[in-house]
């Protein structure tokens, strides 16, 4: 912002003078500035609060429309402002899709090259790219895009809400935004937009990945919108099908772009081999793309809470007992897997994973009508920074492990020793086994001395996770049995928040492939082991003297 800008916002915010907001207004639309605008948008809020509240909204309105070509949340909300506030699309779910949306101006402005968006089904993702869509091809109709999905059907409906956009000015103010960008061409069959003016390849070509794309398309400066490039669960399934999902994306898409373009991927994640995730694997192994700038964002259905991340305004979205339904719904279908997929966004391979819902034990909260041999917990310690602390409280009766109460938390140790603590007082735990490694060893003593704060003595142990010289999905795949045999766990409906995403965890742990976090069987092996020590004795066999 130059002078002229600063004495402008200086004027309006000393006198309120509408006569000067207009003077801004008309001097920020020739000096398109960012900053002055929003403070002009700011200041007409507060005088909305007075009684002259028509004329500050018709000023807040025009401030709104000057950003619009410039700033896509802006554009988002012009785009709609004169419906009704529950009809409209993007303002019931701002709040929480506004990440995206400002990653997509990054991606818009050349702050990165690519971005992977990811959240559950029907919370507005492929209509937040066709707003994004409508917005590149009013403010940069030179360039080229091209939209793919897995199916023509996908793609059609995609081309004809772009020119619902464009040209329902009953609805939608595109032409106010972008009254220069006419729509000179369109073809229903090839599904194909041009804005201003007739080119070779067009501003918008929507087509599916198993239609034709070499010769026909291209992105030069424009983007690539890749969205659910896999059909369904069959699909993901076959691993044959991914693969060559992968080859028509790796051979005919990308292939489409050059060094300007840039690429959008959204949809489900299915598996850490399809599309997006082979391509993600690339980006952050390969050394070719060390300084390559590219986002991930994934907002799960469900929070650490276990709440909703999706219950908009107006009642658009999806509440906490929407979700959590839908995942008992997964796991009486002892698919829990698909569950991760959808809905968390955190892909799996169905192929090595150990343990299955349906193959554990379960109780009702309520423990055996006796007193327990011994009550101990197991901690897999961290001190935050996304790995989790785990911990199970463990009710021993004879050979029988009940699983009563568990600490997953990701916070610091600040936190979490505390917690450990108040699980061991509550739960008068006797003994305690803590894993050691070189930077959690000081973890136990920081438990032991709170506990003796509070006048509790526990048993607290320490072994290096090592000591066996196993790696730890060794250690996890063999203690397996004796976890689904032994170990009896809270069933669904009888579990905390914290114990529905312990579990989680365990269900989600794979001896193939990598896993992100495996915190929460790590802790049911080292139960199992602190429980069952194995018997290390020499036996020595020899010949019988008699």
């Amino acid at each position: 912002m130059d002078e002229t800008g600063k004495q402008i916002i200086k004027a309006i915010e000393r006198w309120a003078d509408l006569s000067a907001i207009d003077d801004g207004l008309a001097w920020f639309k020739e000096h398109y500035d960012k900053e002055g605008l929003q403070r002009i948008r700011e200041l007409c809020v507060i005088g909305l609060r007075n009684t002259r509240k028509d004329v500050y909204f018709e000023k807040y309105r025009l401030g709104m429309l000057i950003s619009s070509p410039y700033e896509l949340d802006q554009y988002m909300q012009y785009l709609e402002i004169d419906r009704k506030a529950e009809e409209r699309f993007y303002l019931p779910r701002r709040k929480v899709l506004l990440p995206f949306v400002n990653s997509l101006q990054d991606l818009a402005d050349g702050e990165i090259k690519e971005m992977f968006l990811s959240c559950p089904p029907r919370v507005g993702k492929s209509t937040l790219a066709l707003f994004f869509a409508t917005w590149l091809m009013g403010r940069f109709p030179q360039y080229p895009n091209l939209y793919c999905s897995y199916s023509k059907i996908i793609t059609d409906a995609f081309y004809n809400g772009l020119l619902e956009i464009i040209t329902d000015s009953d609805t939608y103010n595109f032409a106010h935004v972008f009254p220069e960008a006419k729509v000179v061409r369109t073809d229903g069959k090839d599904t194909i937009i041009d804005i201003e003016r007739r080119k070779h390849y067009p501003t918008m070509t929507c087509r599916s990945l198993y239609g034709t794309l070499n010769g026909a398309c291209d992105a030069e400066k424009g983007v690539i919108i890749s969205d659910d490039l896999i059909g369904g669960i069959e699909e993901a399934m076959n691993k044959d099908r991914l693969i060559s999902a992968w080859a028509k994306v790796d051979n005919n898409l990308l292939p489409r772009g050059k060094g300007g373009t840039r690429y959008l991927w959204i949809g489900t994640r299915w598996s850490v081999i399809d599309p997006a995730g082979i391509r993600q694997d690339l980006l952050l192994n390969d050394e070719h793309f060390r300084d390559y700038r590219w986002r991930s964002i994934n907002i799960p259905a469900l929070n650490d809470r276990d709440e909703s991340n999706f219950e908009y305004k107006y009642g658009v979205g999806f509440d906490t007992k929407y979700y959590r339904q839908r995942r008992a719904s997964f796991e009486r279908n002892n698919d829990l897997v698909s569950w991760a997929c959808q809905y968390q966004g955190v892909p799996y391979e169905r192929e090595g994973t150990v343990f299955d819902s349906s193959d554990m034990l379960y109780y009702n909260g309520n423990l055996p009508a006796r007193d327990p041999d011994r009550v101990f917990m197991a901690v897999d310690p961290s001190w935050g920074g996304g790995d989790y602390c785990a911990a199970p409280v463990v009710y021993q009766y004879g050979s029988e492990l009940y699983v009563h109460d568990v600490c997953f938390d990701s916070s610091d140790k600040d936190r979490t020793q505390p917690k450990l603590a108040r699980l061991a007082i509550a739960n008068n735990v006797s003994a305690m086994y803590v894993e050691a490694t070189k930077t959690t060893e000081d973890f136990a003593k920081g438990i032991d001395k709170i506990l003796r704060k509070e006048g509790v003595r526990v048993n607290i142990t320490t072994s290096f996770a090592n000591a066996s010289g196993k790696a730890k999905a060794d250690r996890i795949l063999a203690a397996a049995p004796d976890i689904r045999n032994h170990m009896i766990f809270r069933a669904s409906g009888f579990r905390s928040k914290e114990y529905e995403a312990f579990m989680q965890n365990v269900f989600s742990f794979k001896f193939i492939g990598k896993n992100k976090h495996d915190d929460a069987p790590d802790s049911l092996q080292m139960a199992i082991t602190y429980a069952y020590p194995k018997d290390v004795s020499k036996v020595t066999i020899g010949r019988r003297p008699f």
